[in-house]
Parts: structure tokens; sequence; C-alpha cells
């Protein structure tokens, strides 16, 4: 093996892409010993072969929403030449979804070397600066960068295409099929790839290749695409250009269509991280939003504590948790970046008493977790970091942190009207829409798109609405928090960083200390408790050393709403069960016009921007910004399904 390669087990998730330069200063992968593009020029190409056999730009012109999907990402040059081409088009779509997918990504150093040669000052050069600066953090699962204002979104899927293709949720209207020569990757050419194109393809989709071989023609007409061979780019004799139109085209899943299509207006009840957050979703994809709550300001609810914690997580298995964990945290972190609250803490340490650093430091390596998501940390490391006594292991997460979940809720809520002081007693369907009514039964409002997300609430407004809402109603539990407020004055140690373990620290700029939680299911008892005041200031000593508790007590008392597994809800309600496959959540139908975003348990801040942006796709038929596997996860039909599954 070339020892540029030795980068660990080919069972990993993710791999290093090693970018060289050849005799011809032409970007090469040692790795499949071939070049990323044609000599001809990336560029030139990716106009030649893949627009131009696509039929783009004329396909997307006047278009509300056109999709690509790309396999193998590479150096973004397909990416770049369909952004460029896109951009330049006055009647271009007004918004563009590129998909795309790669087991290699580049560090953003050798991306930035690989775009080097761009002439200065060009446009290609800008739109490459911009790519680089978006850059993530190259953690396995799907990856949302926006650019041009939102309207330009790339899906970059991370991870071996035999899991990352069939991950994506979305309508493809068309196919750039790419990556290295079939005879040096042939996972990305082979029959069972190209089969996934068909469940994914919308109708009239096209697709395009420079490889005319025998095995990938035949793959496609199986596939149920009519294939064509055209005139080839620079030394290619030919390439192929393919329709898609198969003589029968199975139904899509029930919850793979909108819950809302065309919706122009949404309403959102509920005005804390989760209302939001699906309010600024939502307007981000065009819609006027009102957001209605029963208080009479924003954030009244757990989002109305002076701080709070957002940050991933790790588990050897790497289950749904961690996963969904994972891709909000990073989503979390570029949201932050676009909408920064007043002020925010950078970096968070998670104690792992019990744990042996090198074992942390397998785990990541085994799960290709990078260090700029997540590190491990020995106990002096930690200490450093930390700045207070530390005898344990510890994982440090660099973009978590900490902020002000009242004066995020409030950056989020600005553009949509809100109505506060509005409580709402119950929902009442009408036709494809949904009326909110008071507790004379009045309309409150009525809309063609109505999204949940008041939390402690949710239950009692979704009981009465069918069977399926009362069963779903009894998978979720309010839980009461009470954090204490340590006064700025009082003297006392206090962390650099934000600090979870066996409870919280988070010290706020104003020199105070937040210490938490307690937790308490069923309990609706909004006083400041001694005994739960007493565990506070326990973890403010565990974590700090001996301190003394300060005389006056200072806290807040709230509640989040939890399901039992732990995982939010996020999705649409099902209307009854399906005739077959019932065990599978995307087969159950949905009431229209009704989108739930709830449930984000203790985690409101990391959980809020994924659940809201998947909540938006949903009701208006966007390509998910997570894999198949995860909005299962999280669809509020899951509950049915176990019980479905248990029975049979």
């Amino acid at each position: 093996m070339n020892e540029d390669l030795d980068d660990g087990p080919d069972d990993t998730p993710l791999g290093r892409a090693h970018l060289r330069l050849d005799a011809n200063q032409l970007p090469h992968s040692p790795r499949f010993n071939d070049r990323y593009s044609s000599p001809a020029g990336a560029l030139a190409q990716a106009r030649a072969v893949f627009l131009a056999g696509n039929e783009l730009p004329t396909r997307w012109q006047g278009r509300e929403c056109f999709v690509v999907l790309e396999t193998g990402f590479g150096l973004g040059n397909n990416f770049l030449a369909t952004w460029a081409a896109w951009k330049a088009d006055p009647q271009r779509a007004k918004r563009l979804y590129f998909l795309s997918l790669e087991r290699y990504p580049l560090q953003a150093a050798e991306l930035a070397q690989a775009h080097c040669q761009n002439p200065a000052g060009s446009e290609l050069e800008d739109l490459a600066r911009q790519l680089i600066a978006a850059w993530p953090p190259l953690a396995p699962g799907l990856h949302r960068l926006d650019f041009e204002g939102g309207a330009l979104t790339l899906l970059l899927a991370l991870g071996d295409v035999a899991e990352t293709l069939p991950g994506f949720r979305a309508e493809v209207d068309a196919f750039f099929l790419d990556g290295f020569a079939p005879d040096r990757n042939p996972a990305m050419w082979d029959a069972r790839t190209l089969k996934t194109l068909a469940r994914l393809a919308a109708p009239q989709a096209t697709a395009a290749t420079w490889s005319v071989a025998r095995a990938t023609r035949e793959a496609l007409v199986r596939a149920g695409f009519v294939v064509e061979k055209r005139p080839g780019f620079a030394h290619k004799a030919q390439q192929l250009q393919a329709r898609f139109a198969p003589v029968h085209t199975p139904p899509r899943p029930a919850a793979h269509g909108a819950l809302a299509p065309g919706a122009r207006r949404a309403l959102v009840l509920g005005a804390g991280l989760a209302g939001a957050a699906c309010a600024q979703a939502l307007r981000q994809a065009g819609l006027a939003v009102t957001v209605i709550d029963q208080a009479a300001q924003p954030a009244q609810g757990a989002s109305g504590n002076p701080g709070g914690l957002f940050h991933g997580s790790v588990h050897a298995d790497d289950g749904p948790h961690a996963r969904w964990n994972r891709a909000a945290a990073l989503r979390c972190q570029q949201w932050l970046r676009r909408h920064p609250p007043p002020w925010q803490l950078h970096g968070l340490l998670r104690g792992a008493a019990g744990e042996q650093p090198e074992k942390m430091a397998a785990l990541l390596a085994r799960q290709a977790l990078p260090p700029d998501y997540l590190s491990a940390l020995d106990g002096p490391s930690a200490q450093a970091q930390l700045g207070l006594p530390w005898a344990h292991p510890a994982w440090h997460y660099p973009g978590g942190g900490a902020l002000p979940p009242p004066d995020w809720v409030r950056t989020l809520l600005q553009g949509s009207e809100l109505r506060l002081n509005t409580p709402v007693a119950a929902l009442r369907q009408a036709g494809p829409g949904w009326q909110l009514l008071d507790a004379e039964g009045s309309v409150i409002d009525e809309t063609e798109l109505l999204v949940l997300a008041n939390g402690p609430g949710l239950p009692g407004l979704l009981a009465p609405l069918s069977d399926q809402g009362a069963l779903l109603a009894q998978a979720l539990r309010p839980q009461r928090g009470q954090l204490a407020l340590l006064p700025a004055g009082h003297a006392g140690p206090r962390p650099r960083l934000p600090i979870a373990a066996g409870g919280y620290l988070v010290p706020l700029p104003d020199g105070r200390l937040v210490a938490g939680a307690t937790s308490q299911f069923d309990d609706p008892d909004p006083s400041l408790r001694s005994d739960d005041h007493t565990h506070n200031l326990g973890v403010w000593q565990r974590l700090c050393g001996d301190v003394q508790p300060p005389a006056e007590r200072q806290g807040r008392v709230s509640w989040r709403l939890l399901a039992d597994d732990k995982l939010p809800l996020v999705g649409g309600l099902p209307s009854g069960a399906p005739r077959y496959q019932a065990t599978q959540a995307a087969h159950w139908p949905r009431l229209p016009g009704l989108v739930i975003c709830a449930a984000l348990a203790s985690r409101g801040i990391t959980w809020a921007a994924l659940a809201a942006e998947l909540a938006t796709a949903q009701a208006l038929g966007l390509p998910a910004p997570v894999e198949n596997r995860l909005i299962d996860a999280v669809d509020p039909a899951r509950f049915a399904v176990r019980r479905v599954r248990r029975a049979g």
C-alpha cells in the first residue's frame, strides 16, 4: 500500500483523500490512481458533460425549486460550475439544491490548494473561496451548506456510497454520475448504486455521465432510464445522457410527500426555541410566519433560562441518538454564525470519569470523528482548559458552548409576526388546513400550515385530535427542572468553559453562575424548593471544589417535554395505520397541513435548528437535511410502529 494511504482501516466511515498534483500539475488521487477530472479542464467538463447533458440551465428556468444529485463530490468542480451557471441565469430556479456524497473528503487546506489555479479575480475564484470558508468539520453524516442568502443549498453526505446515497430523501431532477473510473472505484458505478437512482428520481428526471461502460448503461436501463450515447467531451469519443421513463413507477411512501405543498403562510404555536427556530426556517423558505404563544413574552418556558449548553455526543455504537446529536450540534454552530446571540461561550467540556484517554481516542478514530468536532483530553489537559483542579478525562467539544436562550429566541423571531397572550385551547381540521380555537370555541386564526412547537402544552392538543394523537400523547411527559443562579459577587471558583458532568455549570458574562439542574416527571410545583437548590449547589461544589454556598436562594423553575426514547418529535401526525408495511414509519399516512416540532428535552439549543429545518422540508417537500434513518428516528409515527412490531 502507498504509505500516503496508511490512515487506518478501510472499515472506518471516512478516509483521507490525500490530494497530489501529477506531472502536469493536475489534481490526482493516489488512492484510486486516477485524476480528479479531465485533462481538458474540470469546469469545461462539468459544463459539457453534466450541465449540457442534463439540458441545464434550460430545465431549471422558471422553477420554484430544482434538485441536482452528484455521485462523487471530489474537488467540488461540478458544484462550482453549476453554481456559476445558476447564478448567471436570470431565469434560474428560485431555489437550487445540490446533493452530493464523498467518502474521501479533502481537508479545507487541500481544497484551497486544488482551487488555487482559478484565475485571480474571477467569479469561480470567489465561489471557491466561499465554499472553502463554509467547509464543515469532516464528520460522517449529512452536512448542509447554504449560499446566496439561502437560495442555494449544498447537502454533502460524507460516508460510503452504499449508505449515503440511499440515505437521501429528495426528488431529484438531474443526476451527475461522476467519480473515479469504474475500474478504479467500482462501488460508485455498480448496479445496486444506480438502482437507487430510481427511488430518488423525480418524474422526467435526467442523468448524464462521461462513462459509456456497458455495465453502466445496462444498470441505468434496469433502473428505468432510457439511455442514449452522445458525442463525448475532449478525448472521450462518447458520453451518456439518460431520461427516467420507467415502465412502472411504484408509489412513494406516504410520509415522503409534502404535508403542505405550495403553502405561503404558516402559523407556529409556541415562542420558545423550537417555535423560534421553525419561524426562522420557514421564513428562509419564503413563507410568511405568525408565531402564537400564551405567554406575555417569548421564551417563558424552559427556553427562558439565563444560560444553556449546546454540544454533540459520542457513543460506542454511534446509534441514532449520537448521530442526531452530532448532526444537530454541527448545524447549530452554523446557525450561530448566521444568527449570533448577544454573547456566546466557545468550547465545552463533558466529564468522562472512569474512561481511559487512549480508549477514548481509539473510539474517535474508529468513528472518524475529527478534532474540530470532538477530542479526548486526559486529566491535566482538561484541567488546563477548565482552569480548575480536575483529575478525570473529559470530552472537549470545540464547537460547543453556552449562550442565553431567551436572547437567541428573540433573534430568531425577528421578521415574524408575534401574537402573545393568546392561549390556544383546541385545534380543528378545516379542509387541508387548520383552525386554532380559544376556550369558548371561537376561531383565533386558521392556516394552510400549522407547526406545533408548544412544548409541554403539546399532549393536551394532540390527545383530542384522533386516536393516533392520543397514542402519541401517551409517549410524552413534562419534566420539571430547577436550576440555581449564583450571584456575581459571591466568592468562589468559576470554570473557564461550560462543563457538564452529572450536572452542569455555565459561567455567565456578568459574573453569575448557572448550576443545575434537577429533573422530576409529573411535578407541577412552580416554587423554588430548598432540596433542589441544595442539589444544584452540590453540583457547583463537586465540580469546583470546596465552596461556600450563598445565603440567598436564587434560581428558576421551568418545564420541558420529553419523549419516552429521549429523541425529539419532528414530522407529521399519522392519520391512521397503513394497510401494508406498517413496520416502517415512512409508510404511515399523515394529516395534511400539520407538522410537529417538539420534545426537545434538555437539548433545545442544540436540536432546534436541525429540527426546524427538517420540519420545514417535510412541510414543503424539500430535500431533507438529515438521512432517512434519522428522519425515522425522530418521526412521530415511531411509537405506533413499535406497537405494531411488538404485536406482530
